[in-house]
């Protein structure tokens, strides 16, 4: 058997001491009762964790050993003088239900929920040797169970515990076997292979062990009619035959109790075990389970096991000498793995492994005798009982030594599993990887081997010398998965190795897929090409996992030296190395390969390595990559952009650079002048004459000032490549109209000159003649003497324009008749000029007029004060004090009241010069100085009436009332 590589542990290089314990695994230990016992134990039982003991005044005590303090005390219906004493009992492993049989033949069924035992009427007179009780172990009823008789008949009956009077607890008994050679001393019914309808049912007799196994048969109502009766007729039994003189000696069958753990049976061992009492010993076995019966009962027996009593060491009588005469074996229990014998006051533990005795404890004196050895199937219990005393089995740890034994069977996987520690798991991975490599199943001793503690370079050379390279492979990788990741040294060196190994392999493959197709023109190489897929997923799964450990420069030149190309790609890629897998796609040229590595990536710095070269060989391809990518930095790619444009004589539309500037310049919205200003110089250098697209950037950047771009870089550049129009716009936009109009005069623009010569427009009217004179000049001395009046009819454009300043520009011999026209218009223009100011003239001689008569009348004017007539602001006679009145209007007001309501009303600037008048007038003096203040506060107070003019139109906002006014005279 092969050991299992799934598991793993870490390998020590020490083996003493494995499984040793200071503890035994068995110990006797006596019960002490917590109550008195008037009588003798007649008969026990357990289940469950529930104990119940007869007595021989026919008591029955049912005691929960979960809590002991609480004791069920009860009664059989009868006195036993009339029923006899109670001779047996049994106890389904849940503890639910209780029969009880006395020595005249009567029986009892007992509910775990009830303290009144029922009468069996169907079962009297049948003395009950052995119960078979229902696999699926229900509670409210026991359901289907089959009853052994001291007289070979076996019974199948259905109990369910009834409360009304007249109605029987079984619901039907019958006879569905009999056995021929004595009592039916052991019955047992399990389910097999999880099938409801498949039965396996043992039943023991002091001479043969009978083995069925077939399909129930079926009833419309559960509990109306047998089910076995089918079984039992149509199965013929499988017969393991004891000898014959064993009908004297105890017969017993025990199985297995269940396992403590409730997950799946390990590979290699039974469901489960049973033992069978019989004369010269114990036969023993694994029930297996399978779900063909055909022969499972000679499978089972076929494996069956005998232990001979005489293996069991005679006991010593009171002199110390061993007893002549060995009593037969009195009762059997089986643990887990173990087999509990009671012979001769003595409790015997056998190992059912090796059948090595490894327990063996006198308990009872010679006078004393045992009601019976017993075990509880589900808590794992062991029990054995005396007329008085009770005695408990302890089991501790039984299976420490089964890896040992199952190590020395060669059961490797079974030995593993029941190892415990590093030593133990160890010991059996050795010894499994000896076992395989002898038997040269190289493969899976590597994978043993790579687990153990055996010298790395044995193993290595086994392999080497066996040419093993495979298991030398698969070895490393195990042995590279045990270790720490603190030796650093020695999973690099064996990293580096797997490599190289790794390598020769794909090599080989290579080679044999070569050589067999040129061997044969239709050679079969697709297991090898299987093969060579296989490795190679095995190798991409190791640099995956152990890229760790794998030094970068050592790997490169061990798979650079096989020349494996895929095989060097696979692993930059597993190391996340695009710098060496663009590299390597670039040198060969493979354009789309490498694009396809580029849209991958996330670090910028890639894009900035490769986009020069890149852009020359596959410009499109690669802005479309970078389009996707807003995050790059664009200044770091104008190296690359500017040298693809530098030979690249590719209409401008179709200018990748170009289209990927402007989309940082549109789509990014980036300002960055660095971006601006290579886009104007692609634009610009272009060959194209047309300057369409470097007219259209730069009329977008003028409608959101200030541009992005350098102007005076633009402005070079623009006059390098000679882009008239583009100079003058430029001009135009830094202010430089005399500049724009002069270049675009130089360069003949008539057109451009004059519309850039009208941008000064009404801001600067003298500029704008300026340009325009400028213009003419160009337009006149172009037009020459024969299109004189067609060069006056372009300058019309331009109404600031007058004949007397064309004049100048005219040929000296130009013929007045070509402007005569334009010289009339212009002297009739004048003269309404003429006229004009004259009007205006004589308009300004009647207001001045009109001035100094209305000055004259006002040295005349006054107004009228009426005795009483009050302020306007305090309503106090206004001659009580200095006092202001308007004449034209005829409001009086007191100086302050005036003063004061006028700095209320003014703003901060005349209201604190008003303040600072008043403070200097008030702190006295004389002279001009003084004189000149009282004028100036007067004008600035008595500048205007407050009632009449702006300073009331000022007060619309306020309230009608105010806080200081009696809002009762405004009730109505």
């Amino acid at each position: 058997m092969a050991l299992s590589p799934s598991g793993g542990y870490v390998a020590s290089s020490s083996l003493q001491d494995l499984g040793d314990s200071s503890l035994p695994i068995f110990n006797v230990e006596r019960v002490q009762l917590q109550f008195s016992i008037s009588s003798d134990f007649v008969a026990a039982q357990v289940a469950n964790n529930v104990l119940v003991l007869a007595l021989s005044t026919g008591r029955i005590l049912r005691i929960d050993l979960d809590s002991p303090a609480d004791i069920d005390d009860i009664d059989l219906p009868r006195k036993s003088s009339e029923i006899g004493l109670i001779r047996r009992m049994f106890l389904d492993p849940s503890a639910s239900h209780l029969i009880i049989t006395t020595t005249l033949g009567e029986n009892y069924y007992l509910h775990t929920q009830s303290k009144q035992p029922k009468a069996l009427s169907r079962l009297k007179g049948v003395i009950i040797e052995s119960i078979g009780w229902n696999s699926s172990l229900p509670t409210a009823s026991t359901r289907e169970i089959l009853v052994g008789a001291s007289d070979g008949n076996i019974y199948e009956t259905y109990i369910e515990q009834s409360n009304e009077f007249y109605r029987r607890e079984e619901k039907y008994l019958k006879s569905v076997y009999k056995i021929s050679d004595g009592a039916v001393t052991g019955l047992w019914v399990d389910i097999l292979d999880s099938r409801l309808d498949i039965r396996r049912i043992l039943v023991a007799s002091p001479n043969r062990l009978l083995h069925f196994a077939g399909r129930m048969g079926r009833h419309g109502q559960e509990g109306s009619g047998s089910i076995f009766t089918k079984l039992f007729e149509t199965e013929a039994p499988t017969v393991q035959e004891g000898t014959d003189n064993a009908s004297s000696a105890p017969s017993a069958l025990a199985i297995s109790p269940d396992p403590p753990n409730t997950g799946s049976t390990e590979e290699g061992l039974d469901d489960g075990t049973f033992a069978w009492l019989t004369g010269p010993g114990i036969m023993y076995g694994g029930l297996q389970s399978s779900a063909d019966v055909s022969n499972l009962g000679i499978r089972t027996f076929n494996n069956v096991k005998a232990f001979d009593r005489l293996k069991i060491p005679a006991s010593e009588n009171a002199s110390g000498r061993k007893r002549p005469i060995k009593d037969p074996i009195q009762g059997i229990a089986l643990t887990q793995w173990h087999i509990l014998a009671f012979v001769e006051g003595r409790i015997v533990a056998i190992n059912r492994l090796d059948e090595r005795i490894v327990y063996d404890q006198l308990v009872l004196d010679p006078s004393q005798n045992a009601i019976g050895l017993y075990a509880d199937q589900k808590k794992n219990t062991f029990w054995l009982f005396t007329k008085q005393e009770i005695f408990e089995i302890v089991v501790n740890d039984e299976e420490r030594d089964v890896w040992k034994i199952m190590l020395k069977d060669q059961k490797f996987d079974v030995a593993l599993h029941y190892a415990r520690g590093a030593a133990q798991k160890d010991a059996v991975a050795t010894a499994s990887g000896d076992f395989l490599a002898g038997k040269s199943q190289f493969l899976e001793a590597a994978a043993v081997y790579g687990r153990s503690s055996k010298p790395f370079e044995q193993v290595a050379l086994l392999f080497i010398d066996q040419g093993e390279q495979n298991a030398l492979r698969k070895y490393l990788l195990t042995k590279l998965a045990t270790f720490k990741r603190t030796f650093i040294m020695q999973r690099v060196m064996i990293a580096s190795w797997l490599t190289e190994i790794f390598m020769t392999k794909f090599n080989n493959l290579d080679d044999t897929i070569t050589t067999k197709a040129e061997l044969v023109a239709q050679g079969n190489t697709a297991e090898t090409k299987d093969e060579l897929a296989s490795v190679r997923n095995e190798f991409q799964d190791f640099i995956t996992r152990y890229k760790g450990d794998l030094d970068s420069k050592t790997t490169y030149e061990i798979i650079s030296s096989h020349g494996r190309e895929q095989e060097l790609l696979s692993y930059a890629t597993a190391i996340n190395d695009y710098n060496f897998i663009l590299s390597y796609w670039v040198q060969r040229e493979r354009w789309s390969e490498a694009l396809d590595v580029l849209k991958k990536q996330t670090d910028s710095s890639i894009y900035y390595k490769y986009s020069s070269v890149l852009m020359i060989h596959v410009p499109t391809e690669l802005v479309d990559i970078l389009m996707r990518h807003p995050d790059l930095n664009p200044r770091n790619l104008i190296p690359a952009l500017l040298n693809y444009t530098k030979d690249n004589a590719a209409p401008l539309p179709q200018n990748q650079a170009a289209r990927y500037l402007v989309f940082c310049i549109n789509q990014l919205r980036s300002t960055d002048a660095a971006i601006h200003n290579t886009l104007i110089s692609i634009y610009a250098s272009h060959p194209a004459p047309s300057e369409a697209a470097l007219l259209s950037y730069l009329s977008a950047q003028s409608s959101h000032p200030p541009p992005s771009y350098d102007a005076d870089f633009a402005l070079r550049l623009c006059i390098q490549h000679s882009r008239v129009q583009s100079c003058v716009h430029i001009y135009s936009l830094m202010g430089q109209y005399a500049s724009a109009v002069s270049l675009a005069l130089k360069h003949n623009e008539i057109d451009l000159a004059s519309i850039v010569a009208d941008r000064p427009a009404d801001s600067n009217p003298a500029l704008r003649k300026k340009l325009w004179l400028a213009v003419a000049k160009k337009v006149i001395s172009q037009q020459g003497t024969g299109s004189i009046k067609t060069a006056i009819d372009f300058l019309k454009r331009c109404d600031l324009l007058r004949i007397e300043d064309l004049i100048p520009f005219f040929p000296d011999f130009v013929v007045i008749d070509d402007f005569k026209d334009e010289i009339c218009a212009a002297l009739e223009s004048y003269s309404r000029h003429i006229d004009t100011l004259k009007t205006e003239m004589d308009e300004s001689a009647a207001t001045a007029d009109s001035i100094k008569d209305e000055i004259k009348r006002l040295d005349r004017r006054y107004a009228i004060v009426e005795p009483g007539e009050g302020c306007r602001v305090c309503g106090l006679p206004l001659l009580s004090r200095q006092f202001f009145v308007f004449p034209s209007c005829q409001h009086g007001f007191h100086s302050d009241c005036l003063g004061r309501k006028v700095v209320e009303g003014s703003g901060l600037t005349t209201r604190g010069r008003i303040r600072e008048l008043q403070a200097s007038i008030g702190r006295g003096g004389s002279g001009a100085r003084r004189e000149r203040e009282v004028r100036e506060l007067d004008s600035l107070v008595g500048k205007e009436c407050i009632l009449c003019n702006d300073f009331a139109i000022r007060l619309i906002e306020e309230p009608f009332i105010s806080d200081t006014d009696n809002r009762d005279e405004w009730a109505v």
